[in-house]
């Protein structure tokens, strides 16, 4: 099998990466491991960032994102029982995010691959990339109970941590930076209305939580809890009374209780490999960073990746120049890195670490006071969060 984009894993990058080229008339190949059932029902992510919606409108992806989704202006800080109100588009000059989940986003393109792009292979395992630093790499893989090899003149890794291709640098050419995190986040799902129409964002001395959502009819909250906790040890009442707990405010607001139909506990983590790139292998998403979720930036990180390169290769094939696929590991790094600044600027804002002092408490609520403040603080929190340039 020949093509010239090989691209392992159809999570939301691979997919929009496929039907970025597709519209630019590049031909590429997904191998997924998974099968499509999984793809399109694995929970993740569900803020998009103003430049992510316009990417997916753009790419002829958002039709049911803008009829379906859910715009948002601004997000809500809570602490010492005060809620403050962060105006993304008055702080931004009209900015703003949409909340619609990575299960559905992937729905919509693997829908548009399967009717207009390349070969889409569920259940195809990627077993290797091979020649990366050759002009023609190759990617190994078994589909249907036979191995294949899949040449390319270009690999981009969508495969997340676990995958093959970040393996396929040398270690003697990396570097790795990163910091886990003694706490997790108990989610849930439920069948029941939001109780506010923004996100949620509180600090309380029992620790973070958060108030989100995926529709008008179903609520996603999470609390901060201790690394390792199995979320099975916290019966449904108990966790909506540690809910009500740490969204209490000093007016009338009050939590909605419904049905929880689903329970997990995420890890807290920061992670990023350099570089990026290595030879004809470009790596994008999870494959190459990995951030803590209180910033909403994971699935954001993952399309600016693939913007980039996309922009890149399109470039090669109109100037006949290959210096922007040369800067990619650079390019995308500086927008890596400022999310992982602020993601960790947020988790340290509003979580309890499990040893903090009394000293440590008064910095993060004279830290919030600022952000309440301070017109300043605000809108640099406002434009990191509506999300950093692709360029």
């Amino acid at each position: 099998m020949r093509t010239t984009v090989g691209i392992i894993g159809a999570g939301p990058a691979g997919l929009l990466l496929a039907r970025l080229l597709r519209n630019a008339g590049i031909d590429s190949v997904v191998l997924e491991s998974r099968d499509r059932a999984y793809v399109e029902h694995r929970q993740r992510a569900g803020i998009l960032e103003q430049g992510t919606v316009d990417v997916l409108r753009e790419a002829g992806a958002g039709e049911r994102m803008d009829r379906e989704g859910l715009r948002h202006d601004g997000i809500e800080l809570r602490f010492a029982r005060q809620r403050h109100r962060v105006d993304f588009p008055a702080l931004t000059g009209g900015r703003s995010v949409m909340v619609y989940a990575q299960t559905e986003v992937c729905k919509d393109l693997i829908a548009l691959q399967l009717a207009e792009g390349g070969p889409l292979l569920f259940g195809a395992e990627a077993l290797a990339v091979e020649d990366a630093d050759t002009d023609g790499p190759r990617v190994r893989f078994r589909h249907e109970g036979r191995e294949d090899v899949l040449e390319c003149d270009y690999v981009v890794g969508c495969d997340g941590f676990w995958g093959v291709a970040r393996t396929a640098i040398p270690s003697e050419l990396t570097q790795v930076f990163e910091r886990t995190y003694p706490f997790g986040w108990l989610g849930i799902l439920a069948d029941v209305p939001p109780s506010h129409d923004e996100l949620v964002y509180a600090r309380h001395d029992r620790g973070f939580a958060l108030l989100s959502m995926r529709s008008p009819s179903v609520s996603r909250l999470y609390l901060q809890v201790p690394e390792g906790t199995d979320a099975e040890t916290w019966g449904d009442e108990a966790i909506w009374d540690e809910l009500e707990r740490r969204f209490e405010t000093a007016d009338d607001w009050r939590l909605q209780r419904g049905p929880i139909t689903q329970k997990s506990v995420t890890p807290m983590r920061s992670y990023v490999h350099e570089p990026m790139r290595y030879g004809r292998l470009f790596l994008a998403g999870d494959a190459a960073h990995i951030v803590p979720p209180t910033g909403a930036k994971g699935l954001n990180l993952a399309v600016g990746d693939v913007v980039t390169f996309a922009r890149a290769l399109i470039h090669e094939r109109e100037k006949g120049s290959a210096d922007l696929l040369e800067a990619y590991s650079e390019t995308c790094l500086r927008r890596v890195w400022q999310a992982e600044r602020f993601s960790y600027d947020m988790t340290s804002l509003l979580h309890r670490a499990p040893d903090a002092t009394g000293f440590e408490d008064r910095l993060q609520l004279a830290r919030l006071e600022r952000i309440a403040s301070s017109r300043a603080a605000e809108t640099d929190l406002a434009q990191a969060y509506t999300g950093f340039p692709f360029d």
